[in-house]
């Protein structure tokens, strides 16, 4: 192995996926021949939206470019606008850093651009979160599953991500099952403690909270408005009996605009007990969810995010899953669903505050995405792996045999 660090170029998009980034940025950062360059865009650059490039400057990593990306009107056409501007702002910057490796995230738009950048630049791409599903509607496993066959490498959270990914063709040596980074964090106490969560967001943490954030699913981009309108509904009246509600912004999505104004009007309202943020951060909300690991503290997370899924299992905390968005995600026992209904939000989120049973149940549930040192992991195969013809140019395994009559 050369004694030349390996410069590791990594893209976030969003303060969700920044958040699930932070480890293996972390990893890379304190590996003494690895160097990471930051690459940033989306709604970290966007003032609606949060700007959340400030979380990434307060955990003191560096960041090396921002990548503009246009998205002005709030339809289907935007994510062609955004993909298409994504590609050519990253290329260019790609195009002077020239890295040994790319790292892209998950299932979004944002990340879709950079890795038909990298790709297409014959940079190595690693690609983190490939195999999942999420058959909801929000092109999530369209854009994942492409971003999967463009990439050359893969870090999965789970066995069964790792076994579709095989079954897509990729070869085996391509493919690492290495857990859900965030994970890592959360197993450090790396959070908010509950003073910190008292002074910042004014809370009484002897009374019920509910967290929520709800998305708009892509395919139904239209009916956002009405969507969020039961969940609001909802809201209120568990407002009006005394729990905390806590609203953040969705993700710079087709259909973000019609919820964020939804909002706005719920905030303009000045209900007692609803607070409205546009991002919470990693730490405050990592700190919320820790709540339930105590049984005083009576915490929901309710809405659509894939965090609702993935993050909520290893805290115990209960979870209520409203609408279709995160259909078919591998999940614990610690998830209700619900449709897009203000009682049976209002219902589901009740159960999961004051029914005692299920909410042992969630306590002890399994966390599905749990194998831990996911950023030590990632950071040791980029380090390992040998950067030649072999790694980039790809198999596909299957042959495509006709036996039987069956292609195979």
């Amino acid at each position: 192995m050369s004694s030349k660090l390996k410069k590791i170029a990594v893209f976030t998009g969003n303060r969700a996926e920044y958040g699930l980034q932070y480890p293996i940025l972390k990893a890379i950062k304190d590996h003494p021949q690895l160097d990471y360059k930051l690459i940033i865009s989306g709604a970290h650059l966007d003032v609606n939206f949060g700007s959340t490039i400030k979380e990434i400057n307060d955990d003191g990593f560096e960041i090396y470019a921002e990548a503009k990306i246009e998205m002005d009107a709030d339809s289907i056409e935007s994510n062609v606008q955004a993909i298409g501007s994504g590609v050519l702002s990253i290329g260019r910057i790609l195009s002077r850093l020239r890295p040994d490796f790319m790292i892209v995230y998950a299932d979004r738009f944002e990340g879709l651009s950079a890795v038909i950048a990298s790709s297409q630049m014959n940079i190595p791409t690693a690609h983190i979160e490939g195999g999942d599903i999420t058959e909801g509607g929000a092109l999530d496993d369209s854009v994942r599953h492409a971003m999967t066959k463009l990439s050359h490498i893969h870090f999965t959270t789970n066995e069964q991500a790792t076994n579709r990914i095989l079954a897509m063709g990729e070869e085996n040596w391509r493919v690492h099952t290495v857990g859900f980074p965030a994970i890592d964090l959360i197993k450090e106490n790396n959070y908010a403690t509950e003073q910190e969560l008292e002074e910042k967001l004014g809370l009484n943490l002897m009374r019920p909270i509910v967290i929520f954030t709800q998305h708009s699913v892509t395919t139904e981009f239209n009916e956002s408005s009405s969507q969020v309108s039961h969940s609001i509904s909802a809201l209120k009246k568990l407002a009006a009996e005394g729990v905390q509600i806590i609203v953040t912004y969705p993700n710079n999505d087709s259909g973000a605009k019609q919820i964020i104004k939804k909002i706005t009007h719920l905030q303009n309202q000045n209900i007692e007990n609803i607070q409205v943020h546009k991002s919470l951060g990693r730490y405050i909300y990592h700190g919320l969810l820790a709540l339930a690991k105590k049984d005083e503290h009576r915490i929901v997370c309710a809405g659509n995010s894939s965090s609702g899924i993935k993050e909520t299992p290893i805290f115990g905390c209960p979870t209520v899953n409203i609408g279709s968005r995160q259909s078919g995600r591998l999940r614990g026992k610690n998830v209700l669903d619900s449709d897009y209904d203000s009682n049976s939000i209002y219902q589901a989120i009740s159960r999961c505050l004051f029914d005692d049973i299920y909410r042992e149940t969630c306590r002890k549930t399994d966390n599905p995405y749990y194998i831990g040192d996911a950023g030590t992991k990632i950071a040791k195969i980029l380090y390992d792996i040998d950067i030649n013809k072999k790694l980039l140019r790809k198999k596909m395994t299957l042959m495509g045999e006709v036996k039987d009559g069956w292609f195979r």
